[in-house]
Order: structure tokens, then C-alpha cells, then sequence
């Protein structure tokens, strides 16, 4: 046969695309290259052998011409046969007539037609950093007897090719399996961790959160806090704190949207006795406070230009100067800083300075608003009306169906800080065991497409109805019971729950289910 150099690139060609754009599973992958071979090559049977070095075994992985059984028997031991020497030796193997080779062992028991055909074999190791993992050897007729040097250069060079694709896959592999021992390992320290009980949620966006307050802790590196007001972006810090190796230590908090911006200044870094009217004596900053612990700066989006200077220099010399002073004072402070601001526009507005912002931005963290974390909205009410109930002495055990739909279809603008201002005020108004929709803000009630109406009649209906539907839960759709515990009777129950469209089976699928 003829194999001009078009025909080899053409091999070539198909079988690195394969390995390039074809199937991401490696035996899917294998058995396609050694298709695309077939169908090039007279090849009349072949196989990929993968060495298990824990079993000391040779076995077929990927094969072709050969049946069930005979793949089954095609065993071999380093040493033994044509391929057990190849995957000792590392060194390919030509035969040119595998009736003059007393190694050919023919483990598998084909039919090889050796009286009618000349098949001459060829092995080729598969190595990767210089251990060998496998061999790919094939069967050609060749009655002519002619040189099969063409197949032998091919196959070599596409066993580095299959080397390289199984090698990649193996690291792959071995990177997905580490990434899930530390993924493991991280979700068993987040379950026993120190987190503050005050960061309540199991969405995956809070989940997302705590790993990364769990990687970040252990760590010296500043961190930037953003987020929506309300979200909740000082506990993140305690939490980063709590959980760090500066626990115990000092932790110092300074908002500056909360200071006056005359006092900004001598609040961080200090002043010298004299150093301004009033300076009876020598006062230390907040940094020098927070040596060897942590500092919280909060709202540091708005503090002025001619301050970020001396943060920056802060963050960048590890040194603090007092007003009035000419010493440099060293400081060992880990900086947390937090804002609702987007700086990064604050930055191409030139209101922040972007050399501050990206020594500020070493690991950023977004606290995520409460709307995109929908899932916790009722494990932070529940958490919310535990405690506002305890702390005015109330009896409130749960909130009414209505409520809860009214609490998770809103928007929450105010965040985690809203929803517990929410739930507060609906304690404080509450004179029953339940919280219902009318307790609710009328921002809620408006926003709600069953919200509780304006007029008497409207709000009693209201009223009723959640009645109804709690009295339902409980007795699990039994309208009798319901009747019976709501003083009523069967008659007058099942007329009012068709008028408000109360379908006293959802509640036993709901229980069944």
C-alpha cells in the first residue's frame, strides 16, 4: 500500500482534533483515536493495555477485532508475552511474522488465520515521566511481507499523543479529587466552626460566603467588605475575626460615616499633646489601638480625599503618625474594611483613590442583599420572632401562612435590617400566638398581591381566612376537627372555605407528602 505524507498528516490531523475538541471521558476518547487508526491502516485487530501496578496486572482497556471473551483472557504480567515485555522494557516490539516469534504468546486466543495470512504485530509503550502505563499494539496482514516502518513511526507517535491526553486527564482527575477533599474538609470546619449564630442562613449564596470567611480568615490579608446597608457586612467581619489567629487579641471598630469629619483623623491616627486647641494630652488612634489585633473600618467609601493619603500609607508602610507628631510608629493591624458604596465608580469618578482601593481590595467579599437569598428570608423571621418574643415576654409561637407569603414576595430595599425592624414591630403589635399579614408594615401589605385591604370588612376577611387556613394545618385537612376546634360548625366552615377558595385536601397532600 501506498501512504503518501498527505495520508500521515491526515491521520495526524483527525487524531489531534480529537484530542483536542472530542469526548472529555477518556475511554469515550481512546476508542475513538483508535477508530480514526482502523480506518487509515489495514489493521485487522488491536488494543490499548493499561498496567495496574497494584494488581501487577497487564489488561485490555480499549480494543478492536477482538470479541468478549478473548479480551477477558488478554492478561498478561510485566515480562510475559510481547506486551508484558514492552511495559517492562519500555522499548517497542516488531514482529514482523508472528508465526517465527516464540514470545507471541497469543493470550487472547484469536483467530489469527496464521495459515492463509502474515500478520505482522506491533507493540509501542505508553509512557508518562518515564513510567510505563500501557502499551498499544495492533495486527496487520501482510502477506506481501513488506516494511511496516510507517505504521511503527504513526503509532509511536501517537502513543506520546495518547500519553499526553491521559496524562492530562489523570492530573484533571487527581485536581477534581483534591478539590473535593478540600471542599469536604472546608465544609467539616464551616459545621464546626466559631461562625457568630448572628449570620443565620443556608442559601448558597450565605454558604458561598462562609467559605470564603473560612479561607480568608486564617490569612493577615486585608479584606474589603461591600454591600447593600442592612446586609449585614459587620458581622462578616466579627465573623473574619472570631475565626482568625488575632482572636483575643485587639479588635477595634470605627465607622466613619459615623464621625464627624473634623474628628476622622485624630480618631484613626491619634494626636500629640498641644497639637490642636483642646489636646491636653497625648491620645493613641484606633490603629495603635489595634496593635497585634484587628482593625474595622466601616462606610470607608466615605471618607475624604486628603485622608486616604494617610490610610494609604497606613496600609502600605505598616506606620502611623499622630497629628502634631514627627514620630513613625509602627503598627501590626489586620485591616477589615466594609462599604455600601461601589468604589470601583467612586474610583473612575475620582472620589477614591484607586491606588487606595486596590490595596483595600486584597480579597473582596460581597455580602449578598437579602432578596437574592430568598431561601433564608423565613430562618431569619423564625430567628427574628424567637427573639423579639423572649425579650417583650410574649407567647408568640409562629407566623400565619399569609404573613410568610407577604415576607417572601417583598423586595426588602432595608435588607436583614429591615426584616428585623419588620418582625419587631409585628411582636410588639401581636396580642395572640400567631403573626399574621395585618401585623405586617403596610409597605408589605401594599406590596403584596393578597395584601389586607383598607376597609373593616376587608381586613375581618382577611383575617378569617388565615384563621381558617392555620386552624386547617393543624387538624390536617380534617374539617370536622377544624369546625369543632374553631367553635363553628361543619356547615358554616365549608361554606367559608369556599369562599375564600380553601381546599382542605392540599392539606393532607401537604402532610402526606
Amino acid at each position: 500500500m501506498d501512504f503518501g505524507g498527505n495520508r500521515e498528516s491526515g491521520l495526524l490531523e483527525a487524531i489531534g482534533k480529537e484530542f483536542v475538541t472530542g469526548n472529555k471521558d477518556i475511554n469515550v476518547l481512546l476508542n475513538n483515536v483508535f477508530n480514526i487508526i482502523v480506518s487509515y491502516y489495514s489493521i485487522e485487530r488491536g488494543m490499548i493495555s493499561i498496567y495496574h501496578k497494584d494488581a501487577g496486572e497487564i489488561s485490555v482497556d480499549i480494543h478492536y477485532g477482538y470479541t468478549g471473551e478473548e479480551v477477558e483472557r488478554g492478561v498478561y504480567r510485566p515480562g510475559e508475552g510481547i506486551i508484558g515485555t514492552v511495559v517492562q522494557t519500555g522499548s517497542p516490539i516488531v514482529i514482523p511474522d508472528i508465526r517465527n516469534e516464540p514470545r507471541f504468546l497469543n493470550r487472547t486466543g484469536a483467530n489469527r488465520n496464521i495459515f492463509t495470512h502474515r500478520i505482522s504485530f506491533i507493540c509501542i509503550p505508553i509512557i508518562i515521566d518515564n513510567n510505563v502505563i500501557g502499551a498499544i499494539s495492533v495486527d496487520i496482514i501482510n502477506n506481501s511481507g513488506r516494511d511496516v516502518a510507517e505504521e511503527f513511526h504513526m503509532l509511536t507517535t501517537i502513543s506520546i499523543m495518547i500519553a499526553q491526553a491521559v496524562n492530562s486527564r489523570m492530573e484533571i482527575l487527581a485536581r477534581e479529587k483534591r478539590l473535593n477533599l478540600e471542599n469536604d474538609e472546608l465544609r467539616r470546619k464551616i459545621e464546626a466552626s466559631t461562625l457568630p449564630v448572628k449570620i443565620i442562613g443556608k442559601s448558597r449564596e450565605i454558604r458561598d460566603l462562609y467559605e470564603n470567611i473560612l479561607l480568608v480568615a486564617g490569612t493577615d490579608s486585608t479584606v474589603l467588605i461591600s454591600g447593600e446597608s442592612g446586609t449585614g457586612k459587620e458581622l462578616i467581619a466579627d465573623a473574619i475575626y472570631e475565626n482568625s489567629r488575632r482572636t483575643g487579641k485587639p479588635y477595634i471598630k470605627v465607622n466613619i460615616a459615623s464621625l464627624p469629619k473634623t474628628l476622622i483623623e485624630s480618631e484613626l491616627f491619634g494626636y500629640e499633646k498641644g497639637a490642636f486647641t483642646g489636646a491636653d494630652k497625648t491620645r493613641k488612634g484606633r490603629f495603635e489601638m489595634a496593635e497585634g489585633g484587628t482593625i474595622f473600618i466601616d462606610e470607608i467609601g466615605d471618607l475624604d480625599l486628603h485622608l486616604q493619603v494617610h490610610l494609604l500609607r497606613v496600609l502600605q508602610n505598616r506606620t502611623v503618625e499622630r497629628i502634631g507628631g514627627s514620630e513613625t510608629i509602627p503598627v501590626d493591624v489586620r485591616v477589615i474594611a466594609a462599604t455600601h458604596h461601589d468604589l470601583e465608580k467612586k474610583v473612575s469618578e475620582g472620589t477614591f483613590r484607586s491606588d487606595l482601593f486596590y490595596r483595600l481590595n486584597v480579597f473582596p467579599l460581597l455580602s449578598p442583599p437579602l432578596r437574592d437569598r430568598k431561601a433564608d428570608i423565613m430562618l431569619l423571621a423564625d430567628h427574628f420572632l424567637e427573639f423579639y418574643s423572649s425579650k417583650m415576654d410574649k407567647s408568640i409561637k409562629r407566623i400565619s401562612t399569609d404573613a410568610i407569603d407577604l415576607l417572601v414576595s417583598y423586595h426588602w430595599p432595608g435588607n436583614v435590617r429591615e426584616l428585623e425592624n419588620c418582625v419587631e414591630r409585628s411582636v410588639i403589635l401581636c396580642t395572640e400566638d400567631t403573626i399574621r399579614s395585618f401585623h405586617l408594615p403596610p409597605s408589605l401589605q401594599k406590596a403584596g398581591s393578597a395584601g389586607s385591604g383598607g376597609t373593616l370588612e376587608e381586613r375581618t376577611e382577611q383575617f378569617e381566612r388565615e384563621i381558617i387556613i392555620d386552624s386547617m394545618k393543624a387538624s390536617k385537612g380534617n374539617i370536622s376537627r377544624s369546625a369543632k376546634e374553631l367553635g363553628t360548625t361543619k356547615r358554616i366552615l365549608g361554606y367559608k372555605m369556599s369562599k375564600y377558595g380553601i381546599d382542605y385536601r392540599l392539606f393532607r397532600n401537604n402532610d402526606e407528602g
